[in-house]
């Protein structure tokens, strides 16, 4: 029986496969000459010669001066070519239940634009509109291209990268959210779980860019983790890895989002957090988490909550990396501000409960993103079909 996989390809499939090695390679390699990337690829020189005139043609690549001194030899040296954020970008969004955050990235990797807005109702899709409309007259105008847009959830998303199945903090379901997105951005839009599109930024341009194994995990309202192994995400048979918020850890008396008690985001999430420290919500979770580390130097009961909070974190964690073993864990939105207060305590907690002192502890740092983590991760996914050689640049 022959498979679709073991069909030779077409003549343009080649073609864009070929494309999108080269394109790979300028992103996670950087400048190079034709010479080079033929090296890099295992490309024939000309073959690498009418792939980078076609991007040169389309604005996806610039030449640029060779960094250090020149090596003489025989023939002219090759001049240096690097992927251009001129044209082509991926615009990222986030909806989650106290905010609206939105991230643009053109193909070189570069930030071109981020912003997070407060929203007073969970998951409100108008503000996510609005966003997404200010974000595209923002930095569209100029001959920019959208490539595609991505929406970051914090729900369970199908693998078609479409269809929300369970969002336990808002009311969300089916696939009219990459619809409604898709009609103000005018490119094609997927939806993804927020936790795997941070874990995605965090690996590729925040805390997590010297390891090849992460975990990743959200500090809002929900709880939820993304795998990162050799730079990839791991998603699972259908697409819902990394749904930890609600294994049973913690208080067994805790009310979840979800309508059951005992799950970890009973205990460790937002709204536990702030139950257990007696402190208002302010407008973003930074916001708030920062207003709980300053009540807690100065009073003893906010400290001992947190304290308590962070061997929350500590238990789950140690199922986590027990089951995973990733090299390194990183830790996002609320827990950025709150810092050693958490960590400390989490850290203690993972010790003791590794089975074996020969288990891996895995380094537990915090993120370098902020609270536009997803919104960066889903950015970066909107480039996904170009750099697998799915969709050409034109």
């Amino acid at each position: 029986m022959t498979t679709t996989a073991d069909r030779p390809a077409s003549t343009e499939g080649l073609r864009r496969r070929n494309t999108s090695i080269v394109l790979r390679s300028l992103r996670q390699l950087g400048p190079a000459t034709r010479a080079e990337l033929a090296k890099r690829t295992g490309l024939a020189k000309a073959t690498v010669g009418v792939i980078v005139a076609g991007l040169d043609a389309a604005g996806a690549v610039t030449e640029t001066e060779r960094a250090g001194p020149v090596v003489t030899g025989r023939g002219r040296p090759g001049t240096p070519v690097a992927l251009s954020g001129r044209r082509f970008l991926g615009l990222g969004l986030e909806l989650n239940v106290d905010y609206v955050a939105v991230a643009v990235l053109d193909l070189a990797g570069d930030v071109r634009l981020s912003a997070t807005r407060p929203v007073t109702s969970a998951g409100d899709v108008d503000a996510l509109l609005a966003l997404a409309a200010w974000a595209r007259d923002e930095v569209t105008g100029g001959g920019e291209t959208l490539v595609s847009g991505t929406v970051a959830v914090p729900a369970l998303v199908r693998g078609d990268n479409r269809t929300i199945d369970w969002a336990p903090n808002m009311d969300l379901s089916g696939d009219d959210l990459a619809a409604h997105v898709e009609r103000v951005l005018g490119c094609p839009v997927r939806i993804l779980n927020d936790a795997n599109c941070a874990a995605y930024a965090e690996a590729h341009h925040g805390a997590a860019t010297d390891t090849e194994h992460a975990l990743y995990l959200t500090g809002t309202v929900g709880i939820g983790a993304g795998i990162v192994d050799r730079g990839e995400l791991m998603r699972g048979a259908v697409g819902f890895a990394g749904e930890v918020g609600h294994m049973p850890i913690g208080d067994s008396t805790a009310l979840c989002g979800c309508g059951r008690r005992g799950c970890w985001e009973a205990s460790i999430g937002l709204h536990a957090v702030l139950a257990k420290v007696g402190l208002p919500e302010l407008e973003t979770p930074l916001s708030t988490a920062a207003a709980v580390a300053a009540a807690a130097v100065t009073d003893a009961q906010v400290a001992a909550a947190l304290e308590a909070v962070g061997r929350d974190v500590g238990l789950g964690l140690a199922m986590l990396t027990s089951v995973l073993d990733p090299a390194v864990i990183v830790l996002g939105g609320y827990f950025v501000p709150l810092g050693e207060l958490v960590l400390a305590p989490a850290r203690a907690a993972l010790d003791a409960r590794l089975a074996s002192s020969a288990q891996h502890r895995p380094e537990l740092r915090l993120s370098t993103l902020g609270i536009e983590a997803a919104a960066i991760g889903a950015a970066e996914q909107s480039f996904t079909d170009v750099f697998a050689g799915e969709l050409e640049l034109a």
